[in-house]
């Protein structure tokens, strides 16, 4: 069966050379865009899937697609799929959650982790989620973790010089920093 594309009108010539020729639109509208050109310039189906490495099939599909609808049937049509688990409420209580000091809701720590929120959205706020999807969505939100301050940081506890022991004899004094 030969599938040609119905003759284009002055404004699809238009834009469709434009989508060939563009760097910036998506390179799939831009291939799509080619085969419309190449069946539009007298090429047939089989050459055409030649030419750009693509089966003969997928040549037909995009032919037929803009021949029904025109330029709007060379646009990624909505893909079927499971829908967004949860829903805009629980993503806020999540995202508010997770910028609020746990302290302040009565919990005996100091700052979030990853676990702490989850089991705290899990019993305390009936949200089922894991603490990989409280993740994607503080990173969606651009939200990042910081790494835990051992150690070698900043004190937590602003009276720990006043607690600390003094050290053993046998560690020398150091002088006072600048």
């Amino acid at each position: 069966m030969c599938i040609r594309v119905r003759p284009l009108t002055d404004e699809e010539q238009q834009q469709i050379a434009r989508l060939v020729r563009s760097r910036s639109a998506p390179a799939a509208l831009g291939e799509r865009a080619q085969i419309v050109w190449l069946s539009h310039a007298g090429k047939a189906v089989p050459a055409i899937a030649q030419d750009l490495q693509r089966c003969t099939v997928m040549v037909r599909q995009w032919l037929t697609r803009f021949t029904a609808d025109g330029l709007a049937g060379l646009a990624e049509a909505p893909r079927s799929g499971r829908p967004a688990t949860y829903t805009a409420e629980a993503v806020g209580e999540v995202l508010a959650c997770a910028l609020t000091d746990p302290q302040q809701l009565g919990l005996p720590f100091a700052s979030w982790t990853l676990d702490r929120l989850e089991a705290y959205l899990n019993e305390q706020k009936g949200i089922a989620i894991k603490r990989s999807r409280i993740d994607d969505l503080l990173l969606a939100e651009g939200l990042r973790w910081r790494t835990q301050e051992g150690w070698f940081g900043a004190r937590v506890d602003p009276d720990f010089a006043k607690k600390r022991e003094p050290s053993p004899p046998c560690i020398p004094n150091r002088p006072p920093g600048a």
